[in-house]
């Protein structure tokens, strides 16, 4: 403990010291662990982050989670990572950057400070420090058009077809490697551009966690359209992730504390619920790029 306490105790005198808020930021495009809405950053990633103001948040999120009203954080729990920063003396201010590669790419270079939920691969693991428990395990499912469904046991039977990725987006040094090599990426910067671009048929699928695509679908009206193959690509891990060497990560094994107790206690799974319905109850929003692709 006493190992733990020291360097814990340096990192926040040295945060402090510069007397600055932390900026955190996540993916825009991955309900109901994090998406962007409004401008905003929302779900259960950057809800842990940060308390929510209560007289902020819609009028029906009184109803979600338990049921016994109140604001979304008290679905989470009491001891969040945001009452972690708090006991520390430190703010969080969310930041809702361009897209996903842009907020890595901020993180990375210094401008910002944590990124609420990522998946570990060989290439962030040389720039970023990942607490070691999970935020959320995520089945990568690939979403099709239902009248171009394929037979998919392996990926040899995705070879030649064309796959729409998120700016940033990795499933594993394998899986990229794959892609680079054997199918035809095309890149967006949007979760809404790239379901829109399958249901257009520009192209054959779209991988994504089995959850955010499924609300993804039923947001924009598609489940009609667009289904899920029944096979997982991957199963990917979220974690919390800081930049390297930064003072933030001596706190890491007190996030790890935190999470650990949220996932005995049920606050993840009732949060990630809760942030479902909320997702689900915003009007999808229009998007710049949907012009280019009509």
């Amino acid at each position: 403990m006493k190992r733990l306490l020291v360097p814990l105790l340096l990192a926040v005198c040295a945060l402090q010291a510069h007397a600055r808020e932390l900026i955190a930021c996540g993916h825009p495009a991955y309900p109901p662990v994090s998406w962007v809405a409004g401008g905003e950053l929302r779900g259960l990633a950057p809800t842990l982050a940060i308390r929510e103001d209560a007289s902020e948040q819609p009028r029906d999120l009184a109803r979600l989670g338990n049921g016994t009203g109140g604001e979304l954080q008290t679905v989470v729990g009491s001891d969040g990572l945001d009452q972690l920063f708090a006991e520390l003396g430190l703010t969080v201010r969310l930041e809702a950057f361009g897209n996903w590669k842009r907020c890595l790419q901020e993180v990375r270079e210094g401008r910002a400070d944590i990124v609420v939920a990522a998946y570990r691969n060989r290439e962030r693991e040389r720039h970023f420090a990942f607490s070691a428990h999970h935020l959320v395990v995520d089945p990568i499912v690939l979403f099709v058009r239902r009248d171009r469904r394929f037979v998919f046991d392996d990926w040899e039977d995705l070879r030649g077809r064309s796959v729409g990725l998120l700016l940033g987006d990795s499933f594993g040094e394998r899986f990229d490697r794959f892609a680079e090599t054997a199918l035809r990426v095309e890149r967006v910067s949007t979760g809404r551009q790239n379901m829109r671009k399958l249901v257009l048929g520009r192209i054959d699928f779209m991988p994504i966690g089995r959850e955010s695509g499924r609300l993804q679908r039923r947001q924009l009206g598609y489940e009609d359209v667009v289904e899920a193959l029944p096979q997982p690509l991957v199963t990917e891990y979220y974690h919390v992730a800081v930049r390297k060497g930064s003072e933030l990560e001596a706190l890491l094994p007190e996030i790890d504390l935190r999470l650990t107790a949220l996932h005995a206690d049920g606050g993840i799974a009732r949060a990630l619920q809760a942030h479902a319905e909320r997702y689900l109850a915003e009007p999808p929003e229009a998007d710049a790029g949907d012009e280019k692709l009509d």
